[in-house]
């Protein structure tokens, strides 16, 4: 009786369109669970999964539903399944050689897809990969030889109208979880492998398709003309370069240091435990900081936007702004054309460059992204041994992290610019229970707080292990090392929380106290200088660029850069923050109210000259940020060539076996070879590196078993 009811169930359009949508459902669920690593953290985000693709599978094919005509309905069903199948599948296949997912910047430009698997592509299929056809081999057979047959009655349009409808409703309670579990999620876009997880195949496809077309019709609009503007801006903007400071790190090696979540703050700061015994949080970056042979800004702030992370990086590298909605990694980093730091420094200087970071390519789209702004090497977990012990969810731990990098970068050719990326400092800072790091916790009702110092200390320890290994290797005398805080590792909503611990009052905090937090160190170690300093200087991420470039002796003055050298000494001096808010070494402007920075006072009414000051201020703000916008949004570099960069050509990167292309230069230059391995006659630098326990360090549990967290609020990276 039950194989009847199956089989007339069968034999309706209901049924017939139930069972490819449920076969196909669980084609997706085989995708995400054996193909794909998407990183599930929790049962709800497995439930999320298990929902996603429901949505889009009953939306799609019900399309299907509304044909009259009996073979055109079930040709229609059978045409929609291969062709989601299809996406599906060559997403699998892509994944297998990419780690990624198929763009349709990628779909259009298919000589890109070939040339990328080429001849390659047959050793990545799978024997279970037919499980993915078998469905449709197997109705399409059964419909041919009528086992299936049609059904005559056409489907009412109100009954197809329903299960459209109730495929919207689904695809909104699915977002309503997205968005529990990762807020902002579509905003930020923080990885491709989170709009799948979350969403589902069907979905990242179309919101890339989106995020595709607006980008080209922004592109297709602008022209050259719309060059002029910036370049006039950037020519009245750029000041000459301090004499004293230009080229004083010519020829060496450029080492970053990614404080994660780092805030100025920190530096100095000594956390009283519950016995009033006062523990300082950073102590090897506070003896950089003051260090005669480096140059620290103590007025430097963020400058991000909702890309976080990836826009400190895209100042960093390119001395304009992130986005003014969403990340520009991931939305503009694969289409635009940048004259980066690293292709400028290889072609003026001869340069090797390379981003070294414990977690996945895919986050943020730098795995493409920075094929765009020209790196030669990027080295991601993939190159790294990860495991629950030594790591978290967002990557490798800073101590195993350094270490780690050390086998790649002890092979690189000199000179080199270098990005280290740390990440144990980051939200929600919960890596460590109190005691386990061998720093005690902060006592507040937030958590998130109490963590942070922990996490800080850490961060700490790994780059003093780092330096040492530096001075021991020979490459410390012949570099310069700049570390930076990426972005606020507290944010305003906890901030009065923080009060106490900063010497204010929770009750008297206020908006000027939120702007004055989002100072970050900015700070350029030069070994062999002696004129170190501390510098009030007022200056964000975007001058890092031009300012790294005039000590390294490269003149950045035929380059469509932003900001401004913070030597120079007619550097203006207005911070422009993302959301519209500046600052001054007077004035801290927020929307239409301004604080007077010496004293904090709001300033109820304002004289003319105090007016006349904070409009000037406001202008040059607005202005700069305005032509970083008309800067990328119209990828306007595409039409300068007055720099004489030849373009970069990210079809040539490739960043696989990066080990063995280290080893390869180093084996034809023979003797000529200036990596650190050759230096030392061949042989590796990695038992100099020395790494302490918690243990050693505070006579502690060793807290390696200690690092597990999870994250689900939006102050994410």
């Amino acid at each position: 009786m039950k194989h009847n009811y199956y089989k007339n169930l069968l034999n309706t359009r209901l049924g017939f369109f139930t069972l490819l949508a449920v076969l196909f459902w669980i084609k997706n669920i085989m995708a995400y669970l054996v193909d794909f690593n998407l990183g599930i953290e929790s049962p709800f985000q497995y439930f999320i999964l298990f929902l996603s693709p429901i949505a889009t599978t009953v939306f799609l094919f019900s399309a299907a539903l509304y044909v009259k005509n009996p073979k055109r309905a079930y040709t229609a069903l059978i045409i929609i399944s291969a062709l989601t199948t299809l996406l599906l599948f060559s997403n699998v296949i892509y994944y297998r050689e990419f780690t990624d997912f198929i763009t349709v910047n990628t779909m259009l430009g298919a000589g890109k897809v070939s040339s990328g698997l080429g001849e390659s592509a047959l050793r990545m299929f799978r024997p279970y990969d037919v499980l993915y056809w078998i469905d449709l081999i197997i109705l399409s057979l059964l419909l041919i030889f009528k086992k299936i047959k049609l059904d005559e009655r056409p489907i009412k349009a109100r009954t197809a109208l329903a299960i459209t409808c109730f495929s919207v409703f689904l695809f909104s309670a699915n977002l309503t979880l997205a968005e529990m579990d990762r807020p902002e999620l579509l905003k930020r876009t923080f990885s491709r492998d989170h709009i799948v997880k979350y969403l589902g195949m069907n979905v990242f496809t179309v919101y890339d398709g989106v995020q595709t077309y607006n980008a080209n019709q922004r592109r297709a609009q602008a022209s050259e003309n719309d060059l002029v503007d910036v370049q006039n801006y950037v020519k009245d903007h750029q000041t000459e370069p301090n004499k004293d400071m230009f080229g004083v790190a010519k020829g060496k090696n450029v080492i970053y240091i990614h404080l994660e979540s780092f805030q100025q703050f920190l530096v100095d700061y000594k956390l009283k435990d519950e016995n009033g015994v006062e523990h300082e949080v950073t102590p090897f970056i506070n003896s950089l900081y003051h260090s005669n042979e480096t140059f620290s800004f103590s007025n430097a702030f963020h400058q991000v936007g909702s890309g976080k992370t990836s826009d400190a990086e895209t100042m960093l590298e390119n001395s304009f702004f992130g986005l003014g909605q969403g990340p520009l990694f991931t939305q503009l980093g694969d289409k635009n054309t940048f004259q980066a730091a690293p292709a400028i420094l290889e072609q003026e200087a001869g340069y090797t460059s390379a981003v070294f970071h414990g977690n996945g390519g895919a986050f943020w789209n730098r795995n493409e992204t920075y094929k765009h702004l020209g790196y030669n090497y990027f080295f991601d977990a993939s190159y790294y041994d990860v495991n629950e012990n030594n790591s978290f969810q967002y990557g490798l731990h800073d101590k195993p992290f350094m270490e780690q990098s050390v086998k790649y970068l002890e092979h690189m050719q000199q000179p080199f610019y270098s990005k280290f990326i740390a990440v144990t400092n980051h939200y929600p800072y919960s890596q460590f229970k109190d005691g386990d790091a061998g720093f005690p916790l902060a006592k507040t009702p937030d958590p998130t707080i109490n963590g942070y110092f922990a996490t800080a200390n850490y961060l700490d320890k790994a780059v003093e292990e780092f330096f040492n290994y530096l001075k021991k290797s020979g490459l410390y005398e012949n570099s310069i090392i700049v570390m930076y805080g990426d972005h606020y590792g507290i944010s305003n909503s906890r901030n009065k929380y923080l009060a106490e611990l900063v010497g204010k009052s929770k009750d008297d905090w206020n908006d000027f106290d939120d702007a004055q937090m989002q100072r970050v160190p900015v700070m350029f170690h030069v070994p062999g200088q002696n004129k170190g300093k501390i510098s009030d200087t007022y200056g964000g991420q975007i001058d890092i660029l031009p300012t790294l470039l005039h000590l390294l002796g490269v003149d950045s003055s035929k380059y469509i850069q932003l900001g401004q050298d913070l030597f120079s000494k007619g550097n203006d001096q207005v911070v422009a923050f993302r959301n519209g808010t500046f600052v001054t070494p007077k004035y801290t402007v927020i929307g239409q109210s301004v604080y007077l920075n010496e004293t904090g006072e709001l300033l109820e009414t304002l004289t003319d000259d105090q007016a006349s000051e904070v409009e000037i201020a406001r202008d040059k703000a607005s202005t700069q940020l305005n032509m970083s916008d008309a800067l990328t949004n119209g990828d306007l570099l595409r039409f300068y060539t007055e720099s004489g960069l030849e373009p970069v050509k990210p079809e040539d990167y490739d960043y696989k076996n990066g080990l063995e292309k280290l080893e390869a230069i180093e084996k034809e230059k023979g003797n000529k070879s200036t990596s650190v391995y050759s230096k030392h006659g061949n042989k590796s630098t990695q038992d100099m590196y020395e790494t302490k326990t918690y243990q050693e360090y505070y006579g502690t549990e060793d807290s390696k078993n200690s690092t597990n967290s999870s994250s689900s609020e939006a102050d994410k990276k």
